[in-house]
C-alpha cells in the first residue's frame, strides 16, 4: 500500500518515495497550452502541489511523471523557472517583508549563476526574468500571492502589504515578452480595484469548469487511487463498502468551485484513511485566528450566510477585508457552491458536515458565547435517552444567552439557531427539506430515530398537525416536535412531542 502524503507539497517527494499522486496533470497540460493564468481555492487544497508539479514540469525532469497522463503528451526540455511562495516571507513590517522576498529572489540568481545589479525589490525581479530568458523564455510560478495580506487582515496592515505586492506583480505584465508561462495561486479570488488592477493579463480560472476538478478529488480518484485505504478501513470499522463511502462522502466531498462538480477535501481524506476515524480535520489544521475575530466582529449568523446567491461579480468586487460575510466565507472554503442559475449566479451553502458542524461552533461559541463541548455532551447524552425534554432544555439555554439586540423576530431566524447548535453537535441535521406535500422545518436523525421539527409562533398542536400532513414519505414511526417560540419572551415556549 502506497503512503499516505499528508502535509507534503513538494511532487518529486511524492513521485519518489512512493506515496499516494492523484493524476492532475491533464489539468497542466491543459494549462502549459495558455500562459497567463491565475486561481484561488481554499488552504489546503493543492495550490502547493499544483505550483510544484508545475515547476519540475517545466525543469524537464521527464522520469518523475513516467506513467502519469502527460508524459508522451510533453515537449521535454528545460526553462528557467522563478518559484515564489509568499506563505514563506517574514511579514512583520515593510522593511522586513522586502527583506525576505529579497532574499527568495537573490537565491535564485544564485542557483542560476547571475550577480544581482540591484537592491530595489521590483528591479530584482525584473532583472532576474529578463536575465533568464537568454535562451529559454522564463516560467513565473507564485504560490499564495494573498498570504501577506490575509495575515494582517485584522491589524490594519493589509492596505500597506497590498500596496508592495501591487507593485511587484505588475512586474510579470511588463515582462511579456521574456515569459513562457505564469500562473499566481491564492486564497482570496483576485479583485478588479486591487493587486492586479493593471496586471489585466491574467485569466482568473477560479470558477473555469474546466479547471474545477484539477484541485480537489472527485469520487472517481477516491475510489482509484485509495482502494487499499478503502478496503483497509472497511476490515478495521466493520463498515460495509456502500455505507463507508457514503459517510465519507457526507463529511468531506462537497466542495465546488464552478457550481456543477464536485471534489473532496484532500487534507481531511489522507487524515481520515491514515486515522480511520471521523474528524474536523481541515478545520482542526489551523482555523485563522482572524476567521474566529471575523466572525465575532461581524455577528455572523447562518442565515445570514447560507441559501444565498451570487454573481460572479460579487467575487471580484471587494477586497476581502470589506467583504460581506457570504463573500469572505466563501473564498477562504467555509461556504462554496451548490448550484448555478442563469440568471441568480451561485448558491452558496456548507460544503459538507465537516465544515457545517466546525462553523456552527465557531459561530455559537464567537457570537453567543457558549460552551459548545459541553453543550455537544449534554445533547447527545439525552437522544441517547430518547429525551426530547433535556434536548428542548439545552436550546432554550443557549437563547437564554443571546444578547437582545441580536434577536430577530422572524420564524426563520429562530429555525436558523436551532439549526446551527444542532449542527454543532455533528448531528446529521437538514433544513428546509422538501417532500412532495410541502418542506419541514428541520429533520433531525440519530442513529436509528428520526425526528421531524416544525417550529411556530403558535401551539405546537399546530406543528404537529402540519407534519402529519406531510410526512407520507416516512414508511418508519418518526417523532414529530413541534415548538413554540414567543419571540417577545425571546425564547422556546412550548413543545409537544407525537410518534407518528
Amino acid at each position: 500500500m502506497k503512503k499516505l502524503p499528508i502535509g507534503i507539497q513538494d511532487f518529486k517527494d511524492i513521485i519518489e518515495n512512493n506515496y499516494v499522486y492523484v493524476d492532475k496533470t491533464k489539468y497542466i497540460k491543459r494549462l502549459s497550452e495558455g500562459k497567463y493564468y491565475f486561481i484561488s481555492r481554499p488552504r489546503r487544497f493543492g495550490k502547493s502541489l499544483t505550483i510544484s508539479t508545475l515547476y519540475y514540469l517545466f525543469k524537464g525532469e521527464k522520469e518523475l511523471f513516467k506513467d502519469l497522463y502527460i508524459y508522451d503528451k510533453w515537449e521535454w526540455k528545460e526553462y528557467p523557472v522563478i518559484k515564489l511562495s509568499m506563505s514563506q516571507l517574514d511579514i512583520t513590517d515593510e522593511e522586513t517583508m522586502r527583506e525576505t522576498l529579497n532574499h527568495q529572489l537573490i537565491n535564485i540568481y544564485k542557483e542560476y549563476g547571475i550577480k544581482p545589479e540591484s537592491k530595489n525589490t521590483k528591479m530584482l525581479f525584473s532583472d532576474l526574468i529578463q536575465k533568464l530568458s537568454k535562451k529559454e523564455k522564463t516560467v513565473v510560478l507564485i504560490d499564495e500571492y494573498d498570504r501577506p495580506i490575509l495575515n494582517h487582515i485584522t491589524d490594519g496592515k493589509a492596505e500597506t502589504m497590498r500596496n508592495i505586492l501591487r507593485e511587484f506583480y505588475v512586474v510579470i505584465k511588463d515582462a511579456d515578452p521574456y515569459l513562457r508561462f505564469a500562473i499566481i495561486t491564492g486564497i482570496t479570488k483576485l479583485t478588479k480595484t486591487g493587486i492586479f488592477s493593471s496586471l489585466n493579463n491574467l485569466r482568473d480560472i477560479t470558477t473555469n469548469t474546466e479547471y474545477s476538478e484539477m484541485m480537489g478529488i472527485t469520487q472517481e480518484e477516491l475510489e482509484n487511487n485509495f482502494e487499499e485505504n478503502i478496503k483497509d478501513t472497511e476490515k478495521e470499522t466493520g463498515e460495509k463498502r456502500e455505507e463507508l463511502l457514503e459517510k465519507i462522502k457526507d463529511h468531506y466531498d462537497g466542495f465546488s468551485f464552478d457550481g456543477r462538480k464536485y471534489v473532496y477535501n484532500p487534507y481531511s481524506i489522507l487524515n481520515y484513511f491514515q486515522d480511520k476515524e471521523f474528524r474536523n480535520y481541515w478545520i482542526e489544521s489551523g482555523t485563522p485566528k482572524y476567521l474566529t475575530e471575523y466572525i465575532k466582529s461581524h455577528n455572523v449568523e447562518p442565515e445570514t450566510i447560507r441559501g444565498k446567491y451570487i454573481t460572479e461579480t460579487n467575487l471580484t468586487t471587494y477586497e476581502i477585508e470589506d467583504a460581506p460575510p457570504v463573500i469572505y466565507l466563501l473564498q477562504s472554503g467555509y461556504l462554496t457552491f451548490k448550484g448555478k442559475h442563469d440568471y441568480l449566479g451561485y448558491l452558496v451553502d456548507y460544503p459538507n458536515l465537516e465544515v457545517k458542524e466546525s462553523m456552527s461552533e465557531l459561530i455559537l461559541s464567537g457570537t453567543y458565547k457558549t460552551e459548545t463541548n459541553e453543550l455537544r455532551t449534554n445533547i447527545i447524552i439525552a437522544l441517547e435517552k430518547k429525551d426530547i425534554k433535556k434536548v428542548i432544555e439545552e436550546i432554550q439555554g443557549i437563547f437564554s444567552k443571546i444578547p437582545y439586540n441580536l434577536f430577530q423576530e422572524k420564524e426563520s431566524w429562530y429555525h436558523s439557531i436551532i439549526l446551527t447548535i444542532l449542527w454543532s453537535c455533528g448531528l446529521k441535521v437538514n433544513g428546509e427539506v422538501i417532500g412532495n406535500l410541502g418542506k419541514s422545518d428541520i429533520e433531525l436523525q440519530y442513529r436509528k430515530d428520526i425526528y421531524i421539527i416544525e417550529i411556530k409562533k403558535a401551539s405546537p398542536d399546530k406543528s404537529i398537525k402540519q407534519i402529519k400532513e406531510r410526512i407520507c414519505r416516512y414508511k418508519k414511526p418518526v417523532t414529530a416536535i413541534g415548538i413554540e417560540i414567543d419571540t417577545e419572551k425571546r425564547n422556546i415556549t412550548n413543545y409537544k412531542t407525537e410518534i407518528i
